[in-house]
């Protein structure tokens, strides 16, 4: 038999963002869920947008290759795939889902500085994008470290044992019960 107790997954890349759990690690828990909402409401977005590109292409008149230069149509067919398969990344609240957005959120505030009039909104959208990555940023340094300081405590937990555990909870127990003797005496 194989003992996956040993097994740390947390270097894994692909798995979830952690949420932490409830209880004494509830700081960690909070931060965590309020990532993943974050995450999941700019999935739709991100969605809604590369749902827009698709019928931007499937309701052209002619070709689209034919129809506007080659950088637009190119940009449209990049940004019609990528955030598609971006806000499906965040909606699942995995790594390469934020890395992904990242990327897309990047190439947007280039080809909205490069090519003007390519998106709606311009100068506004730029702003709402880098207002976005820095709530992204910071909302996953908060999750991070709240995660890191739960693993420290569970080691330390570990570390321990459980026969430790049960002697300072008999230890403390009788402490109390000592006080609370002491104190009906005196």
């Amino acid at each position: 038999m194989t003992d996956n107790s040993l097994y740390d997954d947390a270097d894994d890349p692909h798995r979830p963002i952690r949420l932490g759990e409830a209880g004494a690690a509830g700081e960690a828990a909070r931060w965590g869920n309020m990532l993943t909402l974050f995450m999941r409401i700019i999935a739709l977005f991100w969605l809604l947008q590369g749902v827009m590109q698709w019928v931007i292409v499937l309701t052209a008149t002619k070709p689209i290759f034919d129809e506007t230069p080659t950088n637009a149509a190119i940009a449209v067919v990049f940004f019609a795939v990528l955030d598609l398969v971006a806000g499906v990344g965040l909606w699942l609240a995995t790594p390469w889902g934020g890395v992904l957005w990242l990327l897309i959120a990047g190439a947007q505030i280039f080809v909205t500085l490069s090519v003007p009039g390519f998106f709606a909104g311009g100068y506004w959208l730029i702003a709402l994008d880098l207002a976005l990555i820095g709530l992204y940023f910071f909302l996953t340094f908060q999750a991070g470290r709240d995660y890191e300081a739960q693993r420290l405590r569970e080691k330390r937990r570990r570390r321990r044992g459980p026969e430790q555990e049960t002697v300072d909870g008999l230890f403390g127990r009788l402490q109390r019960q000592g006080r609370a003797l002491l104190a009906r005496l005196g």
